[in-house]
């Protein structure tokens, strides 16, 4: 396993490839937004997912655009990035402010395109080999699971070797 400090070292002598992101096509659009939870809430905008995903078939094509323009222009528009804070309750006394805790309700569109924009940022990340194979989260086929399971192989093969664990924790 390599050292951190020595990877990060590694990968800032090479030069990053810049990201050449794909053209969004309608047929991602509408796959991106089926994908959607269904729920009740909405940002500010008052536009259920439900609505979304019952109208995509034909709101897909200007989305593409919108998004391809996102993508081409590298911004994020900055209406999509308001969200609604409610409290949600958590337990105990309702009148006890500290039994709620903040949600934010995001535009439902801004779903759609933040995930087209994670799903071209992953890919650029695994092709570049930018993110160190110990990085678990936020990867698919990854899980904390299979971090928990590379660490107790790790911890059983240096016993096994007769050597000295020694494991610390952050929290």
């Amino acid at each position: 396993m390599q050292n951190p400090a020595t990877y990060l070292h590694g990968i800032s002598q090479q030069p990053l490839s810049l990201c050449d992101f794909k053209y969004v096509s309608t047929n991602e659009i509408e796959k991106v937004a089926k994908s959607l939870k269904t729920r009740g809430s909405h940002g500010y905008e008052e536009i259920p997912t439900k609505v979304i995903k019952q109208s995509i078939s034909y709101i897909s094509s200007p989305l593409a655009h919108i998004c391809n323009m996102m993508l081409c222009s590298s911004t994020f528009p900055t209406r999509l990035k308001f969200a609604e804070i409610k409290p949600l309750y958590k337990k105990g006394e309702r009148m006890d402010i500290s039994n709620y805790r903040p949600i934010s309700l995001l535009p439902s569109l801004s779903k759609i395109f933040e995930k087209i924009i994670f799903r071209r940022l992953m890919y650029h990340f695994d092709h570049s080999m930018i993110l160190a194979n110990q990085q678990f989260g936020f990867r698919n086929n990854t899980s904390t699971e299979l971090a928990y399971y590379h660490l107790i192989n790790k911890i059983l093969a240096a016993l096994n070797n007769k050597l000295l664990v020694v494991v610390f924790s952050m929290i």
